[in-house]
């Protein structure tokens, strides 16, 4: 396994494996990491998610050893046909087969259901990058490095950071990194609103493991409607947010945990929470 998913109560724990290769992520890791995301989702037991990396490696990106013959592989493919770079999607390629583990994997497009806390323990670039800006609380260790190196090798940055960064950051900083293909460091991270905050690197998986239990505490289908509801106001027009809003805030005052919450509360008892499943 180059991706390690484990159950710590109401926490799930994903592990990226490759040391050897900086957390650079072939095809297989790509799989193992989106069926991950849907464990993690389907499980009404887990509340929230910690994704990480082994030793000083988070995640590199694609391993390009890997993913450059079969990209080329897919282009000499269409060229013999006749077709144009339109042709990709649904070619028969590896790429194009595995293309649902791959949005997945870097959580593009995904109204994932549950918080997911990134604790940054290398370099994150890339689709590493681009998976980061798909989690909901990010921490990092001092020597953590970010960036979107695509456009240096003739790439692009497709797993959604054309349309995320912008949102998250400022716009220039954004166009800084996308268009220069820099590194920043993790105090630059922070400066830019990227991350919540800097933990040095032995009390990085501790401190992110605090977050998701704090979270975890609280009832899961007003955390999980609370976080879809945000979703919805950056896909969404603003009356359209507004509508969506209420909706969310329906589902969560008919469901059982607006009886338990304020229940336990007046008993002075911790509250017994129903668990929330999703497919992803």
């Amino acid at each position: 396994m180059t991706v390690h998913y484990e159950e710590r109560g109401h926490v799930a724990l994903i592990t990226i494996d490759r040391p050897e290769r900086r957390g650079a992520m072939n095809l297989l890791s790509y799989q193992q990491l989106a069926q991950g995301w849907r464990n993690a989702a389907s499980n009404p037991e887990i509340r929230s998610i910690v994704i990480t990396g082994v030793g000083d490696s988070y995640c590199a990106g694609a391993d390009l050893k890997e993913f450059i013959p079969m990209v080329a592989e897919g282009a000499r493919d269409r060229a013999a046909k006749g077709e144009g770079p339109e042709a990709a999607e649904g070619s028969g390629d590896a790429m194009a087969e595995s293309g649902s583990d791959l949005t997945l994997a870097v959580l593009r497009d995904v109204d994932y259901p549950k918080p997911i806390i990134a604790a940054v323990n290398g370099p994150c670039v890339a689709s590493g990058m681009e998976m980061l800006l798909g989690t909901d609380l990010r921490i990092a260790s001092p020597d953590a490095v970010f960036g979107l190196p695509e456009v240096k090798r003739g790439l692009f940055a497709s797993g959604g950071s054309t349309v995320r960064l912008p949102r998250q950051i400022p716009y220039v900083h954004a166009m800084d990194l996308l268009l220069t293909g820099r590194h920043i460091s993790a105090a630059e991270a922070l400066e830019f609103g990227l991350i919540n905050r800097i933990v040095e690197k032995p009390q990085l998986l501790d401190t992110a493991m605090e977050m998701a239990e704090a979270i975890a505490a609280n009832s899961p289908g007003a955390v999980s409607a609370t976080k879809l509801s945000i979703l919805d106001g950056f896909k969404f027009g603003i009356s359209e947010a507004y509508v969506r809003e209420l909706e969310h805030g329906d589902k969560v005052f008919s469901g059982p945990d607006a009886i338990e919450g304020p229940r336990a509360f007046l008993e002075k008892r911790a509250p017994e929470w129903t668990g929330v499943e999703s497919k992803v």
